[in-house]
């Protein structure tokens, strides 16, 4: 079978949004409800970049400087982010989960990956295998080259990885 780059993009187009709304909805449902979509992936992000910049975060997320702040803001309300001012460049500040935060991102990772897991659950075991590693295959292509770790599971007490 020979699947050309455009239509391995369509797919990719077309699958995507649906796995996000699917993650979306169980969020709302669950107690990982107490994050949004955006809160859960800045978390993670800050989770695998502590000390980064607010920018480094929003272009991450893929919000405007000033949508990230409001995020960052309601995280930093509710002592589940730190912001430091750098001792350079006070214009410049660093952003690092706390252990409540950390607390808040395992639950909410446990949960959904549960939920996902309980999806595919219905595939045979190979099937399973060819996701997995379709997903390998993809994770080069997409991770940021400055922070390739950016994109895999956050660093969780407790938390197992097949």
């Amino acid at each position: 079978m020979t699947t050309s780059p455009r239509a391995c993009a369509h797919q990719i187009l077309d699958v995507t949004p649906m796995i996000l709304q699917a993650i979306r909805s169980d969020m709302r449902k669950t107690s990982s409800a107490e994050l949004t979509v955006p809160q859960f992936r800045t978390l993670t992000f800050l989770n695998r970049n502590p000390g980064a910049s607010l920018s480094a975060v929003a272009e991450f997320i893929g919000l405007t400087l000033s949508s990230m702040s409001i995020l960052v803001n309601a995280l930093v309300d509710r002592s589940l982010v730190t912001r430091t001012t750098d001792s350079a460049d006070r214009r410049r500040v660093h952003l690092t989960v706390t252990q409540a935060g950390r607390t808040m991102l395992e639950n909410a990772w446990q949960e959904t990956e549960a939920y996902l897991a309980n999806l595919v659950a219905v595939l045979s075991e190979e099937e399973r295998a060819v996701v997995v590693a379709g997903l390998e295959l993809l994770r080069p292509l997409f991770a940021p080259r400055a922070t390739s770790s950016a994109h895999s599971a956050p660093v969780l007490e407790g938390a197992t990885a097949p």
